[in-house]
């Protein structure tokens, strides 16, 4: 089924949010990578560019949730490096382009419902994440604080990388947290 033109513009804006920030998200830019219609802004979003950007926070975050999900019964250190594998990914294929679309959004905004919804996203994957790593074998009363050291380190990492334009601090991290997992 073809992807409807809101799923376009969120997906856009998501893209956008991890390129170029908040502040440079606009909806002119979301139409000009989408190629959506003028009129698709208020049809869709008629509480606006907020409510554009709450979306496209929410779709970041379900696709890490359903790219982590599939580590289900794997051993911890596993779940720690498919983590981490993901966001090298993003650095590697977009050549230091791209970060995280959610921290880009917490460290921009002052604005509550946008807080909100990137606490509701750090708050699943930690969620997630916990509940994966003492599945598969990590400690399960320090699980949910090792999770929460894996996304706060993770994402420095990702900006240290971008910032730095190589892998160097991001991957002397990876093995860090990859070695704590693999510890336990």
């Amino acid at each position: 089924m073809p992807e409807s033109t809101k799923d376009r513009m969120i997906d856009g804006a998501r893209l956008l949010l991890a390129e170029k920030g908040l502040q440079e998200t606009s909806f002119s830019e979301v139409l000009a990578r989408t190629g959506a219609p003028r009129g698709s802004i208020y049809h869709h979003f008629p509480e606006g560019k907020d409510q554009l950007v709450a979306l496209a926070v929410e779709r970041a975050g379900a696709g890490a949730l359903t790219a982590m999900e599939e580590m289900a019964g794997r051993p911890a250190a596993e779940v720690v490096a498919r983590f981490v594998g993901l966001w090298r990914a993003v650095l590697e294929r977009t050549g230091f382009r791209m970060g995280c679309s959610v921290l880009a959004v917490t460290v921009a905004t002052d604005d509550t419902a946008l807080l909100d919804a990137a606490a509701a996203v750090f708050r699943a994957w930690r969620a997630q994440i916990a509940r994966l790593l003492a599945d598969g074998g990590y400690p399960a009363s320090t699980a949910e604080t090792f999770a929460a050291t894996l996304i706060a380190a993770t994402e420095g990492a990702v900006a240290i990388a971008r910032a730095e334009r190589t892998m160097e601090a991001f991957d002397l991290v990876a093995a860090d947290l990859e070695a704590r997992a693999a510890s336990t």
